[in-house]
């Protein structure tokens, strides 16, 4: 390919609304335009990248023994409310109606038609196990669109959907997938983990989270450097104390706090550690009637460590709190007698369910609120001051250096960009639309399903926001837009150059090189600086003065200098740096 024949369009700023790397240089690139609010056209230079990203990815999901069709991107509504995702989903999914005054949906997944698709045709247990999967544009009408690529509405994903006829053959078959996506995220160049993630409402504990590493991710990766434990935030164990609970040693005062409504200000105006205090967290849950109409309210009182934060997925699979909200100011001054900033379990106006971290459980002469402005509770301890919890559960943040689960060190935490998921979702979507297939036994059973997905065009952007430096992206050769960029000095002044020029690249096209000549006759600074933004990763100069002498120059994206070669062996040299 000749730059002259493809199209290289770079700019020298970002957009104003332009906030993290990936967005800021892949349009300075000219790799994406923006059309609206999270709807961006591929330009000729993304596309590359996203056409080699589909072809590791088809490539191994067609190892792993996966189907490739395409589903449609418009949906009949009817099977989305045969799940009834079509009320729960709420605005993300983008509803609209035909001429006839039909409900459709533009598709952000796709696990109601596959279903729909296995229930017509996968009638026997002899056809089973089965995977389908598709490379194929969505559509989630976020809230806020931004991150350019990151967080869009419109994208492209792959998402692979697996039916068995049992729960071991379906986690058979989840454990296929998750080793293809390792295979998948190998090939990509880029640093990543594979962590344990939290499986919703589903439950189980077959859920992985795939993350390209990133400072700027917005996802906390919790992991041990000592072994292979590794898990999202939510899902991340911490593990109880291992000492019993001290002795009481301080009395039971209600000390004045002026002004003082957080722990941290608390225990720099008391001069303790932050550790020593509790913060309490106020949540209800509602009973309803047949109509929905709430019939009853409990509040529920929450009490961790100062310095920990209340992990919202933890809490919600404890009994009683799966469909927790916040409790609201009346509800609060109802039950504790104070606003927010104040609040403690002692002298309660009215009953709560009491629930304390593990953490918090294990506490001796502790710091709380005392349900009155300006006043905190010192010398605080269960069972002399308040009845011991209800419920003692794991309901806070990981925090680095705590214990690691596996018992193998201590746990550190870095941010991630997720990128892919692999999920076992049971009989979830079969149930609910009725998809079964006749058993070994004549009964029908319901299929047994996995989902897949891959983020297509959010790779890319995670990328980018992993591989990039002052002078603009720096791409791993599997995935970049070109491998090769040979930039002659002169082409359009020297027939020496350009003949040069012109014979390498035909010899590493020849040698199935992706390589660009940019022949475009532009000064040196201004070539070098777009192809260093556009970030391909090897580039090899030629000029007059060079070839006189018999050399050429070789940089590697990531080389702060260019190396010096004999022309005759710069062929070699390149393929060598390749293929390693």
């Amino acid at each position: 390919m000749k730059a002259s024949q493809f199209f290289v369009s770079t700019y020298k700023e970002a957009p104003a609304d332009a906030e993290v790397a990936s967005h800021k240089l892949m349009t300075r690139a000219g790799l994406i335009k923006k059309l609206g609010a999270g709807i961006y056209t591929y330009m000729p230079m993304s596309l590359r990248v996203i056409r080699k990203v589909d072809a590791i990815v088809r490539e191994e999901m067609n190892r792993a023994g996966a189907v490739e069709l395409t589903m449609p991107v418009v949906q009949p509504a009817e099977l989305w409310q045969q799940t009834g995702r079509f009320d729960k989903m709420g605005p993300e999914l983008l509803r609209i109606q035909d001429r006839h005054e039909r409900d459709f949906v533009i598709q952000p997944t796709s696990e109601e038609v596959v279903t729909d698709i296995a229930r017509q045709e996968l009638r026997s247990y002899k056809q089973l196990p089965r995977n389908f999967y598709q490379i194929q544009t969505k559509f989630r009408d976020e809230r806020r669109p931004r991150f350019g690529l990151m967080r869009g509405r419109e994208f492209i994903m792959k998402d692979a959907y697996s039916f068995d006829r049992s729960p071991e053959a379906a986690k058979a078959s989840y454990q296929v997938m998750a080793a293809a996506y390792r295979r998948i995220f190998d090939r990509f160049g880029l640093r990543y983990r594979a962590v344990a993630a939290d499986s919703g409402a589903i439950g189980g504990d077959l859920s992985e989270e795939f993350q390209v590493i990133a400072a700027t991710g917005e996802d906390a990766i919790v992991y041990c450097p000592d072994s292979d434990y590794a898990a999202n935030i939510e899902k991340a164990e911490a593990l109880a104390p291992t000492g019993p609970r001290g002795a009481a040693t301080a009395a039971l005062t209600k000390t004045p706090t002026p002004g003082k409504s957080t722990c941290a200000h608390v225990a720099e105006f008391l001069g303790v550690p932050l550790q020593n205090t509790v913060k309490s967290l106020v949540l209800a849950t509602d009973e309803t009637d047949e109509q929905g109409a709430v019939v009853r309210t409990q509040v529920w009182l929450l009490l961790l460590r100062g310095d920990h934060d209340m992990n919202e997925v933890k809490v919600g699979k404890l009994p009683g709190l799966a469909d927790f909200r916040f409790a609201t100011v009346p509800e609060i001054e109802a039950h504790f007698g104070a606003k927010p900033g104040y609040l403690g379990p002692i002298g309660l106006r009215q009953p709560v369910k009491l629930v304390a971290d593990r953490d918090a459980a294990v506490l001796a002469d502790w710091i709380c609120g005392a349900n009155e402005v300006d006043f905190h509770y010192t010398g605080v301890n269960w069972g002399r001051d308040l009845p011991e919890p209800d419920l003692v559960a794991d309901i806070r943040n990981i925090v680095e250096g705590d214990l690691s689960p596996d018992g193998k060190g201590v746990l550190a935490i870095e941010r991630g960009i997720e990128v892919g998921h692999v999920f076992y979702l049971g009989t979830k979507y079969s149930r609910a639309m009725e998809a079964t297939f006749l058993d070994e036994d004549g009964k029908p059973k319901h299929f047994e399903m996995g989902c897949y997905g891959i983020g297509i065009t959010r790779l890319p952007a995670a990328a980018v926001e992993q591989n990039h430096d002052e002078r603009g992206i720096i791409w791993p050769d599997a995935i970049a837009p070109f491998t090769v960029v040979i930039c002659p000095i002169g082409y359009d002044r020297s027939a020496e150059v350009q003949a040069a020029a012109d014979s390498l690249h035909a010899e590493l096209l020849g040698r199935g090189v992706d390589v660009i000549l940019d022949d475009r006759g532009e000064r040196p600074g201004a070539m070098f600086a777009d192809w260093e933004l556009i970030g391909v990763p090897h580039r090899v100069v030629l000029s007059d003065r060079g070839l006189k002498e018999g050399t050429v120059e070789y940089q590697q994206r990531r080389d702060t200098e260019a190396t010096k070669l004999s022309a005759a062996d710069v062929l070699a040299h390149v393929l060598s740096k390749l293929q390693a």
